[in-house]
């Protein structure tokens, strides 16, 4: 049994370095992704807007677990096989899409009717109206949802340990099998996921207050 030694809490800080860059591909490309949907879920067109309806449903009620494994060990039985973090971005990626573009729809519906009334007064077209009238007042709202579910994509990232990606959680575990201090270990791994967090919530709140101070 080894003691707990700066080794160890190295190892534990890399690897949080891979859980910060897992959080990021998954928040850029569920970013892009949920966009999509929910511009999608506000279409005039029914076909899109079933579609996106239909996506969230089944992405919603999939576990994360699952969409790993079939994203890593799936894609590997008919000849795709991903590295690690390439499966975990993907899942994470469709997982994000989902749930942000919802809350990304309830956004721009919390827009007052007024507004679009407005906006059409003043001829302007739906992409217009969407750049200059719509999406402007959406993402003021949207600022807390967006950050609260950035925490839960940071926290996520621990189920990436199923398909052997060895994040901030994942290390912990080897660590512990390592030292058996579990205790100290996991106290570790607490702090640094607090300390990746937080920052989000006051940035959440410095953003919420910036956007609101014109109001």
């Amino acid at each position: 049994m080894n003691q707990l030694g700066t080794n160890h809490l190295l190892y534990l800080l890399i690897a949080a370095q891979w859980t910060v860059v897992l959080s990021l591909i998954a928040f850029a490309g569920g970013s892009v992704l949920g966009l999509a949907i929910a511009l999608m879920r506000v279409s005039k067109l029914g076909v899109l807007r079933s579609l996106a309806s239909g996506y969230i449903q089944l992405i919603q009620g999939t576990p994360l677990l699952i969409l790993l494994f079939l994203s890593y060990f799936g894609l590997g039985i008919i000849g795709l096989k991903l590295v690690p973090l390439v499966a975990a971005g993907i899942s994470l990626t469709l997982y994000a899409g989902a749930f942000l573009g919802e809350i990304w729809r309830g956004c721009i519906e919390a827009v007052p009717k007024t507004q679009w009334e407005a906006s059409d007064c003043l001829g302007l077209n739906r992409a217009q109206q969407y750049a200059y009238v719509v999406l402007p007042q959406a993402v003021r709202i949207a600022i807390p949802p967006t950050v609260g579910f950035m925490v839960q994509i940071v926290k996520n990232t621990s189920l990436a340990s199923v398909i052997g990606f060895v994040e901030l959680a994942r290390a912990g575990q080897i660590v512990n099998n390592s030292t058996f201090e579990p205790f100290v270990i996991f106290s570790c791994v607490a702090a640094i996921y607090f300390a990746l967090c937080y920052p989000l919530s006051v940035a959440s709140r410095y953003l919420e207050r910036k956007a609101n101070a014109g109001r």
